[in-house]
């Protein structure tokens, strides 16, 4: 764990190596991805076999091998203890209703000039979600990329979902159930990735990817954008506290840890003005720990990559924020507004001591996939408009076209198109 002052003549050199320590995976699996997304596309489901038999212990045969019914992930909705199923319910609820409010509107008007102009959004044909199996498997990633796509209108709605030795996560089943997914596919990694892409002779490809997962479904994902639509390549989570010392310690330290559990490449972060609330939050967070099911995990998080930043004042910790551009951002203050109006980078904002960021996971409304590692300088969390296109469009008659032609025919006569000029200038005739 790293503690750093801002009073401290060396901070400009170790804050700058903290902004630009990624913190993902040194090994270069590209030339790995690539050979699978190679074989996947020439081989298909042929191919897709073979590294699920190798990398799950699956066997895929049957058609019962390959696909999970409706049937079964209505049996695991069915099967949920109620308190559960409330939770599910309400959290699917909730993201079901910010999302909606996030639709675009057409636009359709008649310019000054009298031509018509307008843009159609429309939904993408299918979607690809890919859910992870093993540590990362969570009903709440399936909400949060299902429930957007539905809102957005998309038909044919596909999850690709590993199961290792053929176990599946009834909970993820659950909240396919509770969503309505179409198709549920047992296979994961890269291949999965290649198969929705490319798709195969059971699967149909799809038009958009999105979903977390591992170095090669992030690197997948990444060669095959321009294929089909990925929603980022995202790297490991992190979550930056800003503090004051009026906080309780053992709040500020949970909401550490509930990063850090995630993976050990992942990130915690507490800036604070106040020393002595800043070792109170070393020494919960240690305690803390000890008792957490995930402390292997955690703990490792937090020594490799936590990180205690002591500033004089709290109205220094805008600028290094928007600098660090978090994923999560907490603003434990009497005044969270005033440091919000100046956070211009982060991936989601939580604002006030009674907002802890494990509750956007969840059931606040906005979506958990977020931008990682400084990407919140230019990128979005998921949303509606990811499974969306715009068309736009424009109409003219006559009239209009001699107001606005002739600057068409100038322009392209000076590009050196004159096929273009003569387009409009035999209308304009």
């Amino acid at each position: 764990m790293q503690r750093l002052l801002t009073s401290d003549p060396q901070f400009e050199r170790k804050f700058a190596r903290l902004v630009e320590d990624r913190r993902e995976t040194e090994s270069d699996v590209s030339s790995v991805v690539s050979d699978i997304l190679d074989k996947v596309r020439q081989r298909g489901d042929e191919a897709v076999a073979e590294y699920t038999a190798r990398f799950d212990r699956h066997t895929l045969g049957a058609d019962d091998d390959w696909r999970i019914g409706p049937e079964a992930c209505k049996a695991a909705y069915d099967a949920l203890e109620p308190k559960l199923r409330d939770a599910l319910e309400l959290a699917a609820e909730r993201i079901r209703a910010y999302h909606v409010d996030q639709l675009p509107r057409d636009r359709d008007f008649t310019d000054d000039a009298g031509v018509r102009l307008g843009a159609r959004w429309r939904a993408v044909d299918a979607a690809g979600l890919y859910v992870p199996g093993g540590r990362a498997a969570y009903p709440s990633s399936l909400l949060m990329n299902a429930i957007p796509a539905k809102v957005a209108g998309v038909e044919r709605i596909v999850v690709a979902t590993p199961t290792p030795r053929g176990e599946s996560n009834p909970l993820v089943l659950a909240a396919a159930h509770l969503v309505g997914v179409d198709e549920v596919w047992r296979i994961g990694g890269a291949q999965a990735i290649g198969a929705l892409a490319y798709g195969t002779k059971r699967i149909k490809p799809v038009d958009v990817i999105t979903g977390p997962g591992n170095d090669y479904v992030a690197e997948a994902k990444r060669q095959l954008f321009g294929v089909v639509g990925i929603d980022m390549v995202a790297g490991p989570s992190e979550i930056l506290v800003i503090a004051d010392g009026t906080n309780d310690p053992d709040w500020i330290a949970a909401d550490l840890l509930s990063q850090a559990e995630h993976d050990p490449s992942s990130q915690s972060i507490l800036i604070t003005d106040d020393a002595k609330f800043a070792d109170q939050v070393a020494d919960r967070v240690d305690v803390q720990c000890s008792m957490l099911a995930t402390e292997d995990c955690a703990r490792q998080s937090w020594e490799d990559n936590g990180v205690l930043l002591i500033v004089n004042d709290l109205s220094e910790a805008p600028a290094l924020a928007n600098r660090l551009a978090a994923e999560h951002v907490e603003l434990a203050v009497d005044d969270p507004e005033a440091l919000f109006a100046e956070l211009r980078h982060a991936g989601s904002v939580f604002l006030g001591r009674y907002t802890p960021e494990a509750v956007g996971d969840y059931v606040a409304g906005p979506n958990h996939v977020l931008p990682t590692g400084r990407r919140a300088r230019f990128a979005s969390g998921l949303s509606v408009l990811d499974f969306m296109k715009r068309t736009s469009f424009i109409s003219m008659d006559a009239d209009a076209l001699a107001k606005i032609g002739p600057a068409a025919v100038a322009l392209a006569e000076m590009e050196g198109l004159p096929a273009h000029a003569k387009s409009v200038q035999l209308r304009l005739k």
